[in-house]
């Protein structure tokens, strides 16, 4: 036995002490990859070969591997924090134009509007145009601007809704401020060629019953449904303003129609509403159309169940949204939404290669080969985006704490070696 490989065993147990006190100093950072140290025996080199009993000489630290399992995902009250659920890193362009890699999701915007980590790295991404098709090259800084939605003037109104069949007929002129003038009325907000939004009424009156079909009949007649008319007003405005009229201030319908005999609208039914005055909101609107082939007369209560196609005011931005497929989606105060880019994941052949920078940072090397060509979150190799949540370490403090101990009694017995070396050294001092 020799001072060697006691020292040897120092050595590699304070080394493994320093592994295991680094693991447990970053047990609450973000994205942090726990480390292992490896160790391997040490023999003697000899020029004339060696024998089958070749004492060793001690121990080494062949390798300080960092483990790259997933750590648990954790929610925050940060949209635009991003944990990564599978493989792959985030890949970020630093102050020097280099790509570094990361798995800490904690982004911010910063003031030029960049997606930013707490070292000011910008996340690189790809940009994309509102239909959702790239509009610029792979691997660019993704920057998020506060623009507004642009209004969208109605043009194609589509209503789904029951006219009830036991309806009465009614035959006086329609009243608009007088509901025994018509059967129905409901309401929607349209918006005009300015945004404006305009105010309109739809009011439904049956000016027919149904009629009886007769099966005897060559070729048969099936009869008819009830027929009915639909007028519109538009801001309030319940008698000259009315959107048709027959320039005497009294309105006209801006559609009239006969139902199937089984209370289904014959197909076709899409009529042009000749014009909208914008009133006292806007300018007035045309060249809109009201599809009512969703509509039916059935026995039972009235109901509007779709109304659509009315546009929308301008909007200004509320938040961003990130998708678990990378897409960062802007969303308006108007309802309105649309994708500006997408988060793209990097990944290696040998993790294991990656040199650690700092700051939850990795850079590649010879040993982890180039990274793959950067890829949407959910493809491939690359695992899905949560927004609003964190990656935790990965770090097992339990097992942690109990490593330490083990390292701490090999310190110890390595110790002890040392010690016998010098007790025997000194007994052999001390022979007369």
């Amino acid at each position: 036995m020799g001072f060697q490989q006691g020292l040897s065993g120092l050595n590699i147990s304070s080394k493994n002490l320093e592994v295991i006190g680094n693991n447990v100093a970053n047990a609450n950072t973000y994205g942090f990859k726990q480390s292992r140290a490896e160790f391997a025996d040490m023999y003697a080199a000899s020029l004339n070969g060696g024998g089958s009993n070749n004492i060793g000489i001690g121990a080494r630290v062949a390798s300080v591997a960092q483990q790259f399992t997933q750590g648990n995902i954790t929610t925050t009250a940060n949209s635009m924090d991003l944990a990564i659920n599978g493989r792959g890193f985030f890949a970020l362009a630093n102050s020097q134009g280099e790509t570094v890699y990361s798995r800490n999701g904690q982004f911010k915007r910063d003031a030029s509007g960049y997606i930013v980590n707490n070292e000011g790295h910008q996340l690189l991404g790809q940009a994309l145009d509102p239909n959702g098709a790239p509009a610029g090259p792979a691997g660019t800084a993704i920057q998020l601007n506060n623009d507004s939605s642009p209004p969208q003037k109605a043009a194609a109104i589509s209503m789904t809704a029951n006219l009830d069949a036991k309806a009465a007929k009614i035959t006086n002129p329609v009243d608009f401020s007088n509901s025994k003038t018509y059967n129905f009325v409901t309401s929607q907000t349209a918006y005009g060629d300015n945004g404006a939004p305009i105010a309109l009424n739809y009011y439904f009156v049956k000016t027919a019953d149904a009629t009886p079909g007769d099966p005897t009949a060559t070729p048969p007649d099936p009869g008819t449904g009830g027929t009915w008319s639909v007028y519109m007003s538009a801001d309030g405005n319940t008698n000259a303003a009315s959107v048709q009229n027959d320039g005497s201030g009294n309105p006209t319908a801006i559609a009239s129609f006969t139902f199937n005999a089984d209370g289904s609208m014959p197909s076709g039914s899409t009529f042009t509403i000749a014009s909208i005055p914008g009133g006292k909101n806007g300018q007035p609107l045309t060249g809109v159309t009201l599809n009512l082939n969703n509509a039916t007369e059935y026995s039972g209560s009235y109901a509007v169940t779709d109304l659509s196609g009315g546009g929308y005011a301008q909007g200004n931005l509320s938040d961003f949204v990130i998708e678990t497929d990378g897409t960062v989606t802007a969303r308006y105060t108007n309802g309105q939404s649309k994708p500006i880019a997408t988060v793209q994941l990097a990944d290696f052949k040998n993790l294991n290669g990656l040199q650690p920078v700092g700051a939850n940072e990795w850079k590649p090397t010879a040993q982890s080969g180039q990274p793959l060509p950067l890829g949407t979150p959910g493809s491939g190799v690359y695992g899905l985006l949560q927004s609003g949540a964190l990656e935790e370490s990965n770090v097992d403090l339990t097992g942690e704490l109990v490593n330490m101990i083990v390292a701490q009694r090999a310190y110890q017995a390595n110790a002890q070696t040392i010690k016998a070396e010098d007790q025997v050294q000194q007994t052999l001092v001390n022979l007369r």
